[in-house]
């Protein structure tokens, strides 16, 4: 058997680069992410065993907004370390002005969850969420 250590890193591609940068270079620092790679069309940033990464679309895709029914990405979750985190976030999101999806609520995916999702300026759909001790696998040793 291989044992995976996490995702190493995730890609979303934008289609307006400035726009979805300042986004980004507010909400991952936040995040606890460092920016590493920050060029003409990527802005890549790592932290808390997570790397993310942005790219500038072709351009004959400027200007077109995810959907999230496509085949393909439905969202990306970054989890947090506390359940204070994720009522944080929603608070920097509110002053980011970004799209909240809904607010911070338990949800049941899973025993203690709790998550705020919202969009990035694409309508990308992102979530934060915490899950106390270890969630699904609890009572599969």
């Amino acid at each position: 058997m291989i044992e995976i250590n996490g995702i190493a890193h995730a890609f979303v591609t934008v289609s307006d680069f400035a726009r979805s940068r300042a986004f980004y270079a507010r909400l991952l620092p936040a995040l606890g992410m460092k920016p590493v790679l920050d060029g003409d069309g990527f802005y890549y940033c790592v932290g808390g065993r997570t790397a993310f990464g942005i790219r500038a679309c072709a351009p004959e895709y400027a200007g077109e907004r995810f959907v999230q029914s496509r085949v393909g990405l439905h969202h990306l979750c970054f989890r947090t370390r506390e359940r204070e985190d994720v009522d944080r976030a929603y608070a920097l999101l509110r002053a980011m002005d970004a799209k909240i999806v809904h607010p911070p609520e338990d949800g049941s995916w899973a025993p203690g969850y709790y998550s705020v999702l919202f969009e990035d300026p694409d309508g990308i759909r992102l979530e934060l969420n915490h899950v106390p001790g270890k969630g699904l696998l609890a009572d599969r040793g």
